[in-house]
This record gives structure tokens, sequence and C-alpha cells, in this order.
């Protein structure tokens, strides 16, 4: 966006912010417990607009000031310039990048933890390795951002990897930032086994879904089939031999959750409950799809676990996220969880210039 651009949307964030204002106070916003509480999100993510749009105004202002000080006829405001013109500059760099990232329009549920189920794709033992390794590099980047990670279930490969993983990332924003991360991942590197040095390429899916409230899915018990049986693998003799996990079957769209990974039947039960009403969710957003906003759709693409989004070539350490055909390297660091700048330029569509392999 172009700075005049952004200056106008500057003073808009700070309009809609004004109407919002009056709106969380009126007296049928009061009355209204539903009403309240979307008109609270949508105030507290509008005054996160216009600190980012403050910021931006207080930086491009600092940058036509130091501008017009370059030019000055006197010689020691230009030397004032000059020693000013690095950090002015970073701060107009980044409080642009934030402004443009607040800007993005949001999902309704971009607040929400967010459910993460990663699998194994082609490549055997390789994916498996691969599909750790993507399960390792979202919990980094869950702790970069002080938020919480719970497993509900998993299966391993018989050399270590992961054929399957289920796990949930609780915090503020977890959503928002995890959904660009759904599609099908590739990896190209040379496996440990390997002793000719042929580099392999193997693949593991990732699928995001909200944790969504009860209020917005309905399960009928009807609909449900629950079973119960021993919980297998890891957590003790308590876990192994006691009928705690629990399988639950939505009927109508034949969608299954299984959970173990908790101590009691009760806790596995609703948390394959939780995990339940978001898959269920997620079949009646596919029949919305169509409906999304083109502009955010163009911006984030839709997504899906069959969409190669994105290839890690760790012999040339590079990682291209072919929606926006952009490559990082450093390969190691990224995967350790420092995924920020990733996430910011596929959900701005930031497009670069290499080229898909």
């Amino acid at each position: 966006m172009s700075m005049n651009d952004l200056s106008k949307a500057a003073a808009d964030a700070r309009a809609k912010l004004q109407e919002l204002e009056s709106k969380i106070s009126a007296p049928e916003t009061l009355a209204d417990p539903h009403a309240l509480r979307d008109v609270s999100r949508a105030y507290a993510a509008a005054k996160e607009v216009v600190a980012a749009g403050d910021r931006y105004v207080a930086a491009a202002k600092a940058a036509e000031d130091l501008k017009q000080a370059a030019a000055s006829e006197d010689e020691e405001m230009r030397g004032l310039a000059a020693a000013e013109s690095v950090k002015v500059e970073a701060e107009l760099e980044d409080a642009t990048l934030a402004f443009e990232m607040a800007l993005v329009p949001p999902d309704p549920h971009d607040s929400a933890n967010a459910i993460i189920e990663i699998r194994a794709g082609a490549g055997g033992e390789e994916a498996a390795n691969f599909a750790q390794d993507l399960v390792r590099m979202y919990a980094r980047f869950a702790e970069r951002h002080r938020w919480k990670t719970a497993v509900v279930s998993q299966s391993h490969a018989e050399l270590g990897g992961i054929k399957e993983a289920v796990f949930t990332i609780q915090g503020d924003g977890a959503f928002g930032a995890m959904k660009i991360e759904q599609g099908v991942h590739r990896v190209q590197r040379v496996p440990s086994t390997e002793k000719t040095g042929r580099i392999h390429t193997s693949t593991a899916t990732v699928a995001v879904l909200p944790e969504v409230e009860e209020t917005e899915i309905t399960l009928e018990p009807k609909d449900l089939r629950i079973d119960t049986f021993c919980s297998g693998g890891k957590g003790g003799q308590s876990v192994n031999t006691t009928h705690s996990a629990v399988r639950i079957t939505h009927i109508p769209t034949n969608t299954v959750v299984s959970c173990q990974d908790e101590r009691s039947q009760l806790q596995n039960r609703e948390r394959a409950m939780q995990i339940l009403r978001s898959r269920v969710w997620e079949v009646e957003e596919e029949k919305r799809q169509s409906k999304i906003d083109a502009e955010r759709k163009a911006q984030i693409g839709r997504g899906g676990r069959s969409e190669k989004i994105r290839t890690y070539n760790v012999p040339q350490d590079r990682i291209t996220d072919h929606r926006i055909k952009r490559s990082w390297h450093n390969i190691t660091q990224i995967m350790d969880g420092d995924l920020d700048q990733v996430v910011q330029a596929v959900k701005l569509g930031k497009k670069g210039t290499d080229e898909e392999e």
C-alpha cells in the first residue's frame, strides 16, 4: 500500500474505533451477552489496528522530517539527519509491516486456539521423520509466543518418526497464525539411513482447525456413537490398563475422533468432543467456502490439504513457499520455530521472484 493509502487507513481505523466505543456502551448491546461479546472482540481488534496505525503515522512523520532536514542548508542539521537515517528508516519499515499486518481482514476465529493434525505422506520412514520435525517446529513456534501445546493423540512409526499427531496450541491468536500452515509440506534431503548420499523427497500433510465454541456447532446425542477402549503407548500403567481412551463417531458426516492422552475417560471425552466439534465445523465451513471474501482468499489461499504449499530444501538451505513464490534461508533456525517472518509474508501475500520447484 502507498503512504497515502496507509495514512487514510489509519484515519479510518480511528473512526471505526470511535464508532465501536459508542456501540459497546449502548443499552441494546449491554442487554445482549452475545452482542456484547462480539462488539467487545471487535473493539479489542480495532484498538490494535489503531495502535499500529498511530505507530505508522509517527514513523512516517519522522521520516518526512528527516527528509527535510537532509535537504537543509544547515550543515549541522544535515549531519544530524544522516546520523538518524538508519534508525528512522528501520522504524518506518517495521511500523509499515506491522500496520499492514493489522489491516489484513480478520477471520472470526483468528483469536481462537488451534487444533493441528500432522500426517506422514509419501516417503515411508523419512516422511514420518519429517512429520516429527514439523511437530517440533510448531511446538517451538508456540513456545516463542508463550502458547501452550497439548497432545491429543499420536502414533509412531517403527523407526521413531510420527505417522500421525493431533495436538492443540492454546493461546490468543494461535489459529490466526497457524492457519496458513495448512496444506502439503515437502522436504528434500539426504536421510540419515541413505548410504549413497541420494536426496529423497518426502511429504507430510498439515491440517489446522480453530477450536470452536459449543454455541457455534450443535452435536446431537443421537448422531454420536461413543466407544471406550484401553489406551496404548506411553503413559504409565494406569493409562494402559483402564478403559480411559475414547472414540467418538459423528454418524451424519462419518467423522471419527479418538483421544487417549489424558488420564481419565472424562478428560478424553471432553477433549475428543472439542476436536469433533471443530472437524464437523470444518465440514460445514467447506460448504460455505464459496462465500469467503475474494480479497482474503487471494491473500492466504484456501490452504486445502491437497495444496502443496512449501518445500524445505535442506542441501540448498532454502525454504520456499509456493503460494507467494518466496524463499528464505537458514532452515535450521526456521525449523526451530522462527516462523514469524514466513507467517507475515504469506498473510500479506508478499510475493517473491522464486520459481516453484
